[in-house]
């Protein structure tokens, strides 16, 4: 596994600290799941009271990727699906949370989801992750 530096990624437009225009995501783990709790702001917003689809995005996106991450491994997006089911509104508390699938050599299948407090999930993600540095 790769050796970690504690600032190395601090300008990730997803999850850096010192990125003033970046989500600021802080992801923890919760067992198997990789999990982050985030109030949308309106500077994402799409339609009038809605998160922009891009941003759904990159949270799923960052919620796979960082996993593995954290997990020591560095790697990348080979292959992203994401499946939009309800508006995420702007202003409400969300979880975004990640799991693996399978793995099959330096291939992993990981699961992604944004859900409301209610427990209603807004978008699903699946990717296929190609780990390139172990």
């Amino acid at each position: 596994m790769v050796e970690r530096t504690e600032n190395e990624n601090s300008y990730c437009f997803a999850c850096g600290e010192e990125n003033p225009i970046g989500l600021h995501l802080d992801f923890h783990f919760d067992g198997e799941y990789y999990i982050a709790e985030y109030e949308t702001k309106r500077e994402y917003q799409s339609y009038d009271g809605i998160v922009h689809g891009g941003i759904i995005s990159t949270f799923l996106d960052e919620a796979m990727g960082g996993y593995l991450y954290e997990k020591g491994y560095t790697a990348v997006t080979a292959r992203l699906s994401i499946r939009y089911r309800e508006k995420t509104p702007i202003g409400v508390p969300i979880k975004i949370a990640s799991w693996i699938t399978s793995r099959r050599g330096n291939f992993v299948d990981m699961a992604a989801a944004v859900s409301l407090p209610d427990g209603t999930v807004t978008a699903e993600g699946t990717a296929k992750m190609a780990i390139v540095e172990e």
